[in-house]
């Protein structure tokens, strides 16, 4: 591990609320509303040269926060069609429910109690101000999952129309999103992914895909499937592009074999789960498209601790809007082994400029208890530019550094203006 000081530069609310006032000057009050929570914390965003911290361990809040830097509501064009609120303690519902992230809604994933909203949701919703779906019957505010009728009331009370996914189970509850997607896009998809509804370490990962692309999730136990997973397989013909997320810890080779008959099946798994998230980053199937395929520099991800997996779920947007993101697991104090010798990998490097870029840049989700600055700053330092020739920033196309040739031009006067390099 690298042990680096840093110091955390901080995105103030009070600068991002000018700034908001100022795009939206001429809008109405609703527009400029305070984007800051209510009792929450003083930096929401802490910010280096080449990440940006969601800084605060409450899932509700974090995902009202991702929700501010994402849809600023501002103007039409940067308001949501349609939020979606789910409980974050049923992680496999709220998993789910990102598929409609992207559409029908192109808007968040709010979080909802059991039976009410939280402050940190009742104002996002109301910030945002979301224009309603016109493929989805203006709908405003989907509710995804088996929550309390108050959650309802408390929607309809800011005036919103909604709508509403139950189901009896998670599997049930995934069958019933995928039909819902299908339904509005007139179109199944054909590829699926297939996790474990016992494994979010290993299935969660998929959320930042399915919050980007079309393909569902569907469960399945490590060895049966569900009949409602069946069920939404069915409805491909026997033709479905099956992707399992996971290794035979997760789902068995006897549910794999179970889940050819409705397709093509294809496991893509990592021995741990820190490996498994890596595997699915550089993951990409060149028949179908499906999969992010990042094996080079210029590309964003999604940093998550391990031991905080429900704020994955707040930070799943992150793959719809702006720099797309991959989520990678890592640990509190740093990177684990295998997560940092695939961001190496990555490192950007310039030839002659480092102005050439690319450039690579990372979303943190959760504050210093969860994911502490040391983590931060090692990131950070992963993720920068650097010469081609190993040289640090000063030396430009490979060459010495200002220093260097100061000390090469000294040094070669002083020997009579010798022609020899030096090193």
């Amino acid at each position: 591990m690298f042990n680096h000081t840093w110091k955390a530069g901080i995105v103030s609310a009070a600068l991002l609320l000018t700034l908001t006032g100022c795009f939206g000057s001429d809008k109405p009050a609703a527009n400029t509303e305070a984007s800051g929570m209510a009792g929450g914390p003083s930096a929401p965003w802490i910010a280096s040269k080449n990440t940006t911290r969601i800084n605060t361990a409450q899932p509700a809040e974090a995902a009202a926060i991702v929700s501010q830097t994402l849809w600023m509501a501002t103007e039409d064009s940067n308001r949501p069609g349609g939020v979606i609120i789910a409980d974050p303690k049923d992680w496999q519902t709220a998993l789910v429910s990102a598929n409609l992230i992207h559409h029908p809604n192109d808007g968040p994933v709010l979080f909802a109690n059991k039976d009410s909203l939280p402050d940190e949701t009742l104002q996002e919703l109301k910030r945002l101000r979301p224009k309603g779906v016109d493929s989805n019957d203006g709908i405003q505010v989907i509710l995804v999952g088996n929550l309390g009728e108050n959650v309802e009331v408390q929607v309809k009370a800011l005036g919103y129309k909604t709508d509403q996914i139950e189901g009896a189970s998670a599997p049930a509850i995934a069958k019933a999103v995928d039909a819902y997607y299908a339904g509005l896009t007139k179109d199944i998809p054909q590829s699926v992914i297939v996790g474990s509804m016992d494994s979010a370490e290993y299935t969660m990962p998929a959320i930042n895909w399915i919050a980007h692309m079309p393909e569902p999730l569907l469960y399945v136990q490590k060895d049966q499937i569900p009949q409602e997973t069946i069920d939404a397989l069915s409805t491909r013909g026997g033709q479905a592009n099956i992707y399992i997320l996971g290794p035979e810890a997760a789902v068995s080779a006897k549910v794999e074999e179970q889940l050819s008959q409705y397709g093509k099946v294809i496991r893509i798994a990592g021995d741990d789960p820190y490996e498994n998230a890596v595997a699915f980053a550089k993951y990409n199937d060149p028949e179908t498209g499906f999969g992010w395929g990042i094996d080079s520099p210029g590309h964003n991800f999604s940093f998550v601790a391990k031991a905080s997996p429900e704020l994955a779920l707040a930070a799943a947007p992150f793959s719809h809007l702006g720099k797309h993101a991959p989520l990678l697991w890592t640990d509190k104090k740093g990177m684990p082994d295998s997560v940092m010798a695939y961001v190496m990998s990555l490192q950007p490097k310039y030839k002659d400029s480092p102005v050439e870029g690319p450039f690579n840049h990372a979303w943190l989700t959760g504050s210093a208890n969860a994911l502490s600055e040391a983590a931060q700053g090692e990131i950070d330092a992963m993720l920068e530019i650097v010469s081609e020739s190993g040289a640090g920033h000063g030396a430009h196309g490979g060459g010495q550094s200002a220093e260097e040739e100061q000390s090469s031009t000294g040094e070669q006067e002083s020997n009579g203006g010798g022609g020899g390099s030096h090193h």
